[in-house]
């Protein structure tokens, strides 16, 4: 059995080196050290993660006492105690939660008790990044990053193809081959500013409405039918109107990419939020199929009777205008001339839509990505950041954590802060930040509360200028808030790199 000491010292080792190359190798010689139920434990501690996601268990909780005098801990050890932390809930849980810390931490070396407050807190940052995990599996195993890449795209993340790669090699991974009922990660967009300089960076494209709603995956296998969201949750039951329109699709093995979407009467949207509510409830409570319908608009295909995901966008459309009826597709347009593309989008903005995508017409679909051959164009610069900290409010937001502190991702590890904004929230949304936010704080002082980086905030602004106040030399002005995207997890959150392009094109 492999120690949890084996797994802090490979964790050091890869933060204490800038080098990718020996994090690689650090990371690589640890995964074949291996045994098999280990894999899925080590790899997210290893990433700074837990495999039970988070313990809602603050800096305050955490106070270990004497350490032990040497190793003796092993992962599954370690693992069956954040286990049943995970499931102690109820009365009398904060008492057995504490005494579970503490016969785990009294167990732990000094050198083990500060990797797991860390690790449980969320501030173990090692440099493992997703990047560099695959090219350690990749060098574990044997197996080429681009196939260990792939699996883990279709896989839905990366520790059931670890798992295969690392005890079956390349075979191992054949069962992660796309197909109905085996949901994927989505393909993402980078932001743009503008119809013309999405043109500019991919000469003619297709232009689609971008719609407002709740991302689907449908999949289809002869009379089975299942949905699911953007994060891979099964929401079938509560969206009986999308089953319904892709079982009238003209072929008996489909995976479909598209909106869920409640529209009004005259066809404009409802508010995001009242789509997202819809999909949180069962389509027989009270009556809401009736009251909130549904509609659904696909602009992609993944699959049909065969892996479509390596065929160009233009094929993938055909396929769909071949299975599925004109009104169950996104409204498109193949243009190079800015115009055209202008008025495209104004059209959508003018049906309420947030704006329109645009897309490469030779590219594959890039599961998981956030591809360079999709580009989104809104209404308003937006921007999907992380709140990574937050200030006490005064006046009528007197005890309400107000001025947000927003970030975005750095592909290297971490957040980059950008601006705060407290514009643009009701006093629900005070009321509920202030819950969410406390609930996620690290440390704290009189004015601000220090958070883990989890929430994802939509943040409108005017444009991006040049500051030296923040890291990347770039602030927001004009921010305020949208809207809280529940649906996103922080890895999810724009990058620094697309804040750089926003700025770069809007001064060009």
């Amino acid at each position: 059995m492999t120690l949890l000491a084996d797994v802090v010292r490979t964790s050091a080792q890869v933060g204490a080196t800038p080098s990718r190359l020996a994090k690689i190798a650090a990371l690589a010689e640890r995964l074949r050290s291996l045994e098999p139920e280990e894999v899925a434990i080590a790899l997210p501690y290893l990433s700074g993660e837990l495999r039970q996601g988070k313990l809602a268990l603050g800096h305050r909780t955490l106070s270990p006492g004497a350490a032990a005098a040497s190793p003796t801990l092993t992962l599954r050890e370690v693992d069956a105690a954040f286990e049943q932390l995970k499931i102690t809930k109820g009365r009398g849980s904060a008492s057995q939660r504490a005494e579970l810390l503490d016969a785990l931490f009294g167990k732990a070396t000094a050198e083990e008790q500060d990797f797991l407050v860390r690790l449980i807190v969320g501030e173990l940052r090692q440099g493992a990044l997703e990047g560099v995990m695959l090219e350690a599996l990749a060098s574990a195993s044997g197996v080429p990053a681009a196939v260990v890449r792939r699996a883990v795209m279709i896989g839905g993340g990366i520790a059931p193809a670890a798992r295969a790669a690392l005890t079956q090699g390349q075979a191992g991974l054949e069962r992660f081959a796309i197909r109905p009922m085996r949901p994927i990660l989505p393909m993402l967009a980078q932001p743009a500013a503008s119809p013309a300089a999405a043109i500019a960076a991919l000469g003619e494209a297709a232009f689609e409405w971008k719609l407002d709603g709740a991302r689907v995956q449908v999949h289809k296998a002869g009379d089975e039918v299942r949905v699911f969201t953007r994060t891979l949750n099964d929401v079938t039951a509560a969206v009986p109107e999308v089953v319904e329109a892709a079982r009238k699709a003209a072929s008996a093995e489909l995976i479909l990419d598209g909106e869920a979407i409640a529209l009004r009467a005259d066809g404009r949207p409802h508010p995001f939020q009242t789509t997202m509510r819809r999909l949180g409830r069962k389509a027989d409570d009270a009556g809401v199929r009736e009251t909130l319908p549904l509609s659904v608009f696909f602009f992609d295909c993944l699959y049909h009777a065969e892996p479509l995901i390596d065929v160009p966008l233009r094929e993938r459309r055909r396929t769909l205008q071949q299975v599925l009826e004109a009104k169950s597709l996104t409204p498109w347009l193949v243009t190079g001339d800015a115009g055209a593309a202008e008025a495209f989008y104004q059209d959508a903005l003018r049906h309420g839509h947030e704006g329109v995508v645009a897309k490469a017409l030779d590219a594959p679909y890039e599961a998981g990505r956030r591809g360079s051959g999709w580009l989104k164009i809104k209404r308003a610069h937006t921007l999907d950041l992380v709140v990574i900290a937050a200030e006490w409010g005064h006046g009528r937001r007197k005890g309400k954590l107000s001025n947000l502190h927003l970030a975005a991702r750095d592909p290297a590890g971490g957040f980059v802060m950008l601006g705060k904004t407290f514009k643009g929230m009701t006093d629900a949304m005070l009321e509920w930040q202030t819950r969410e936010l406390l609930a996620r704080a690290l440390t704290r002082d009189e004015w601000v509360v220090h958070v883990r980086p989890e929430l994802v905030v939509e943040i409108e602004f005017s444009d991006i200028q040049k500051s030296p106040q923040y890291p990347a030399g770039l602030a927001l002005r004009l921010a305020r808030v949208k809207r809280y995207r529940e649906d996103k997890r922080a890895e999810d959150a724009d990058t620094v790199e697309a804040v750089r392009i926003i700025h770069e094109q809007g001064t060009s």
